[in-house]
């Protein structure tokens, strides 16, 4: 289906309300059952224009679906985005209250830091090692407005990815000093190893998902700036959190980046 402008704008609404007050709303696809993609980032748009109305701005993007078990998950072949809001980002050791989000989940993940800009409809991984600055060890907190994550693709693009907030390691690695596949990645609560992962989840290369982020907003008159934060998707199953518990993600070569729930 296509959204019209006003039903598009009541969703967003509806998504921006819940982030707001902590109250999950039904599924967007269980009312509007034909909702695509595309109508999904329709509603995203409306999300964050009512973020940078009230005077957040945006300093980044984050991938998800990168993995190809969390594509066969939802039953789609390819990632989705959502760009990332300065509100949202974290530094290491950040306290994050875990009653300020609906049901938290966290995910380690591989994040660049662009030195140059990155635009246009070729952009490859070359281009996109060319174009970094540093390569960040970095936690997601995922979170989705949707009640119970009862989400098809359409909810999760409309609701910014299911984005909650991002905690970024203080210690940028030059990326001629890694391989980005090879990057491993042990993650921890309170110690006890939980999940492992490696850099090659993340669509076989981090720097392929960022060049297909690339590619993918330039149909829409969009690019990524220099100094643009990427997050470039979960290198394991996201982990459920609660209160009163401290998450560990160490990494080869970029070393560790902590959160703790609250």
């Amino acid at each position: 289906m296509t959204l019209s402008a006003e039903r598009a704008d009541e969703l967003a609404a509806a998504l921006y309300q819940a982030r707001l007050t902590g109250v999950a709303i039904p599924p967007l696809t269980e009312a509007d059952p034909d909702l695509t993609m595309t109508d999904g980032y329709l509603v995203q748009q409306g999300v964050v224009r009512r973020y940078l109305s009230d005077g957040d701005r945006i300093v980044g993007y984050k991938l998800g679906l990168t993995s190809k078990p969390m594509q066969q998950m939802l039953g789609v072949d390819s990632p989705d985005f959502a760009p990332v809001m300065a509100s949202h980002v974290h530094q290491d050791g950040a306290a994050m209250a875990a009653s300020d989000y609906i049901a938290p989940k966290l995910e380690a993940e591989i994040a660049l830091v662009l030195g140059a800009g990155l635009s246009g409809p070729d952009c490859t991984a070359l281009d996109v090692l060319r174009a970094t600055e540093g390569v960040v060890a970095a936690l997601e907190l995922v979170d989705s407005r949707v009640a119970d994550w009862r989400i098809k693709l359409p909810d999760t693009v409309a609701d910014m990815a299911s984005s909650g907030a991002i905690v970024i390691s203080g210690r940028s690695v030059p990326i001629d000093e890694v391989d980005l596949r090879l990057l491993g990645m042990v993650f921890t609560r309170d110690g006890e190893v939980i999940a492992t992962g490696a850099g090659a989840a993340a669509l076989g290369n981090p720097a392929a998902a960022v060049a297909w982020l690339v590619r993918t907003l330039h149909p829409h008159g969009d690019s990524l700036p220099a100094g643009s934060i990427v997050m470039t998707g979960a290198l394991h199953a996201a982990v459920p959190v609660v209160a009163g518990q401290t998450y560990r993600a160490e990494f080869d070569r970029l070393g560790p980046v902590t959160a703790r729930i609250v």
